[in-house]
């Protein structure tokens, strides 16, 4: 029989694995969307962040971060997830379809210049990928943080962070690592935290 000390040793295994497999094989494509996020927030942009359940509130997370602060007083960094506005999100959802509920606020809300910043363990959710196929004619930046299946969100993300694996809770737990590390990278960035 498995113990809770099994449960934990096997688990902070996986997460450790999964860890250093994204440090050696995302640190290029992490720098690269750093720098972008960089370019298009110092000259107005904002950021624009959605995804469904834990990565709904991955999105408000990040947006705290940047639009209050992430460690130290700075000025606010322009950050909106696009997840929490509940009138919002069940009249698209009734009168357009779930699979609108981003896309319509990337159509309302997102101008050129500006970053959408999408969310999905799976790579595969309909109203995540409609927002993405919204936010490029419009001119956005794309990026995308997903699972071990990046094949639907690559096509329609000028970069894409992937975590590889299957298991929900442990991509969860590496993009909110990342989410982390890009606001740090933000900041120091737009020069507002120490380098």
């Amino acid at each position: 029989m498995r113990t809770v000390a099994d449960l934990f040793a096997r688990e902070m295994d996986e997460h450790l694995r999964l860890t250093e497999a994204v440090a050696a094989g995302q640190a290029d494509a992490f720098a690269a969307a750093a720098g972008a996020c960089v370019e298009r927030l110092g000259t107005g942009g904002k950021l624009l962040l959605f995804g469904n359940g834990g990565s709904a509130a991955d999105a408000q997370h990040l947006a705290a971060e940047l639009t209050v602060r992430l460690v130290s007083d700075r000025r606010p960094i322009p950050a909106l997830a696009l997840t929490a506005d509940t009138a919002v999100l069940t009249a698209a959802g009734n009168d357009l379809g779930f699979q609108q509920i981003f896309a319509r606020q990337i159509e309302a809300l997102g101008q050129a210049g500006d970053i959408a910043l999408a969310i999905s363990t799976s790579g595969r959710s309909p109203n995540v990928l409609e927002g993405l196929a919204a936010a490029r004619p419009k001119g956005l930046l794309t990026i995308g943080f997903c699972g071990a299946n990046p094949s639907d969100m690559a096509g329609l993300c000028d970069h894409l962070l992937a975590v590889p694996s299957a298991v929900t809770a442990r991509v969860q737990e590496l993009h909110i690592v990342l989410g982390h590390m890009l606001c740090s990278a933000i900041e120091q960035g737009l020069g507002l935290a120490p380098a």
